[in-house]
C-alpha cells in the first residue's frame, strides 16, 4: 500500500480526510475500522463495481474483523431515482442498520450520491464513507456531502448535504475503468484549472494525455490537486451560499443536455460537462469576459483529449433544440427569483457567479454553436 498524499477538509467537528493512495482498497480496514462504533458496515454498490472491486473491499474489512451486509444496485445514472432509493432504504432496515452503523458508497458518482442521500435519511442521519471508484467520483463527486436523486424535473433536485466521515480514494481501482469513463472525469478535472487555476490548467495542456493513460505520477498529482482545490472551496461554503456554487462551471448547460437525452446514457456526466465548458465560455467571451483566443485553448485541449468541445455529437432525434435546453435550465438548481444563475469566467481559472445573464445570449451561444 502506498498512500500519496491526505486532504483535510476542514469542517470543524465534521472535519474529515480524502486519503488518496494505491492499493488502499486492499487495506481498507486499517483506514476504516478506527471510525467504526462497532465492526459492522453496510456496503452500498452497483453490478459492475461488484465484480471488479467488492471481494479486494469485503475481504479486507474481514481481516479486521468487520462484518459486512452487500448491496447491489444495478449500475447507470436511471439509478438516481426515488424507486431505487426507497429500495435501498428498505434494504438497510431490513438488514438492521442502526444509526450508529456506518454504510460504506463504494462506487462512481450515482452510488456515492444515493447511498449518501440514503444515509443522510435513514433514522434521520447515519454515517458514511465514501470509497470512489471512478474518476469522476474522486476528483469531486465523493468529496462535499452533496447526496442527491434525479426527477422528471433535473438531474440532483432532490438531496441533502451529508459529510462522509472519511474519503478512500484508491487511484488503482482507475485502471478498471473503460477509456471513455476516465475522459468523462478528465472534464472534472479541467473544471478546476479552469474555474480558479490557470497554472493547473497549463499543466493539463501538457500532461492531460499522462492522466488519461493511466501514468501513476500524473494521475496522482491530478487526482490530489482536484481533492485539494475542492477541500478548500467546501470548507470556505460547505452549503453553496457563495463560492462553492463556482464548482459548477459549465454544469447548468451540461445538465440540460442530460436531460434532454433523458439520463440514457448516451451521453456520460462528464462528457456533458466538457460541452458545458466550452459553452460557458463561449457566453464568457460573448460578453466581453474571456478572448476568442482563451476561449480557443479550451476547446482546443478538450478536442484534442477526445471530448466534446460543443454540443455534442450525441442527440435527440430532432436535433438539439435550444429553446428546449433553455427551459431544462429553468429548472436549474441556481435559479432564484425566476433568473438564470451561471458560472463565468474572467479569464483562465477565474470564475464568478453571474445572476444577470440575458436569455437571449444563452439561445445566442447555442445557436451559434448548431449553425457552426
Amino acid at each position: 500500500m502506498s498512500v500519496f498524499g491526505t486532504v483535510r477538509v476542514a469542517l470543524g467537528e465534521r472535519a474529515y480526510d480524502v486519503v488518496v493512495g494505491r492499493g488502499l482498497l486492499a487495506e481498507a480496514e486499517k483506514h476504516i475500522g478506527p471510525l467504526l462504533a462497532r465492526p459492522r458496515v453496510a456496503i452500498v454498490t452497483d453490478s459492475n463495481v461488484e465484480g471488479l472491486h467488492l471481494a479486494t473491499l469485503t475481504a479486507a474489512l474481514a481481516r479486521g474483523g468487520i462484518s459486512a451486509n452487500t448491496i447491489v444496485l444495478p449500475a447507470g445514472e436511471e439509478t438516481k431515482n426515488f424507486r431505487q432509493l426507497e429500495a435501498l432504504l428498505d434494504r438497510l432496515l431490513d438488514a438492521r442498520i442502526e444509526r450508529s452503523d456506518t454504510i460504506l458508497a463504494l462506487g462512481g458518482g450515482v452510488i456515492g450520491d444515493i447511498a449518501g442521500f440514503a444515509a443522510a435519511t435513514l433514522r434521520r442521519g447515519t454515517p458514511i464513507i465514501q470509497i470512489p471508484t471512478t474518476l469522476l467520483a474522486q476528483v469531486d463527486a465523493a468529496i462535499g456531502g452533496k447526496t442527491a436523486v434525479d426527477t422528471r424535473h433535473g438531474k440532483n433536485l432532490v438531496g441533502a448535504i451529508h459529510q462522509p466521515r472519511l474519503v478512500l480514494e484508491d487511484i488503482g481501482v482507475l485502471d478498471t475503468l473503460p477509456r471513455r469513463e476516465v475522459l468523462s472525469g478528465y472534464a472534472e478535472v479541467v473544471k478546476y484549472g479552469l474555474l480558479g487555476d490557470a497554472r493547473f490548467f497549463e499543466w493539463l495542456e501538457a500532461n492531460g494525455r499522462h492522466v488519461i493513460i493511466g501514468d501513476p505520477a500524473a494521475r496522482n498529482y491530478a487526482v490530489l490537486t482536484s481533492a485539494r482545490m475542492k477541500a478548500e472551496v467546501v470548507a470556505g461554503d460547505e452549503r453553496e451560499s457563495g463560492a462553492r456554487a463556482l464548482l459548477n462551471l459549465g454544469h447548468t448547460f451540461a445538465h440540460a443536455l442530460e436531460a434532454e437525452l433523458g439520463y440514457d446514457g448516451r451521453l456520460l456526466h462528464g462528457e456533458a460537462v466538457a460541452a458545458g465548458l466550452v459553452l460557458a465560455f463561449e457566453l464568457s467571451q460573448r460578453r466581453g469576459l474571456v478572448t476568442a483566443a482563451e476561449t480557443g485553448r479550451v476547446r482546443r485541449h478538450l478536442a484534442q483529449i477526445g471530448l466534446p468541445a460543443g454540443l455534442p455529437l450525441a442527440a435527440p432525434a430532432t436535433g438539439w433544440d435550444p429553446r428546449r435546453l433553455l427551459e431544462h435550465m429553468r429548472q436549474d438548481k441556481k435559479v432564484k427569483a425566476g433568473k438564470l444563475g451561471f458560472i463565468l469566467v474572467k479569464g483562465l481559472g477565474n470564475a464568478f457567479v453571474s445572476r444577470d445573464v440575458d436569455e437571449a445570449d444563452v439561445l445566442g451561444v447555442l445557436d451559434a454553436e448548431l449553425a457552426a
